[in-house]
């Protein structure tokens, strides 16, 4: 039995809407809330890419391409040894930095820029150079007693060097921290020794009973005073069924430390 020529314009035309259906479908993208998506080619205007953190987006087929960015936090070892202080001593400085890509939309579109073609290790290896560069910076930049009574200020000020610098990539940094800090003379464990060696600047007291042989006796109100102040009228205590017995009161006696002199303590000069 022939087909009609309509039925078979109505399949062909059924087929080609199916397969532009599925096309389309297959061209919309949802980014995850752990990942950064980066549609590039003709995107609109001089941009050449356009990174979009969550949500739905068409992805045209030929003139435009997506890729991912991940979001998981990175963590890199920085075993900093012989880094110049600013006292001309070399110290060591081990520590670990977490850092990821930030979700800011200058970030997004330097990491979309710069990082879109890396993997994470090439990505941890960049921010690692970075880190070596900015460190030494910063402890060229400080004393020996500001990088180690100070950590806060340390810390904070290779927080913002580095910082700065990642942001140029599109990485922002989580987490600092540092562990012990030494040196190859030994003037970081002097320090610690002359503070151990200075004395307490608090006095020392102790408490002491005066003598009770004699009564303690209340004094009495000169004649002048008597005059001024009318005398009070006393209010009745409740009863009591056996007094309390007096004691003396106790005397503070403070005796100051001596001081003591350590001539080994002493930290050698740079």
């Amino acid at each position: 039995m022939p087909f009609s020529p309509t039925l078979i314009v109505a399949v062909v035309l059924a087929v080609i809407f199916m397969v532009a259906a599925i096309a389309v479908i297959r061209r919309i993208r949802t980014c995850p809330s752990d990942r950064i998506l980066v549609k590039y080619g003709q995107v609109g205007g001089d941009r050449m890419a356009k990174p979009i953190h969550g949500g739905t987006t068409f992805v045209w087929p030929v003139i435009q391409g997506y890729r991912y960015l991940d979001l998981t936090p990175m963590t890199v070892d920085i075993d900093l040894r012989g880094a110049l202080s600013k006292q001309n001593i070399r110290v060591n400085v081990p520590s670990r930095f977490t850092f990821g890509i930030g979700t800011v939309p200058e970030l997004m579109n330097n990491a979309a820029e710069r990082l879109l073609s890396l993997d994470t290790r090439q990505i941890e290896e960049a921010a690692r150079d970075i880190i070596y560069g900015q460190l030494r910076a910063t402890i060229a930049m400080m004393d020996i007693e500001e990088i180690n009574g100070d950590r806060e200020k340390f810390e904070s000020r290779v927080l913002e060097n580095i910082e700065s610098e990642l942001i140029k990539i599109g990485l922002r940094l989580i987490n600092v921290n540092i562990s012990d800090i030494t040196d190859e003379s030994g003037y970081i464990e002097a320090l610690g020794q002359r503070a151990a060696a200075e004395p307490s600047t608090k006095p020392r007291c102790r408490w002491r009973s005066r003598s009770a042989t004699a009564p303690w006796v209340p004094p009495k109100p000169s004649a002048s005073s008597a005059s001024k102040w009318p005398t009070p009228t006393p209010r009745p205590s409740p009863a009591r069924t056996k007094p309390a017995p007096w004691r003396p009161p106790r005397k503070r006696i403070c005796a100051k430390p001596k001081r003591k002199r350590n001539a080994a303590a002493t930290p050698p000069k740079p």
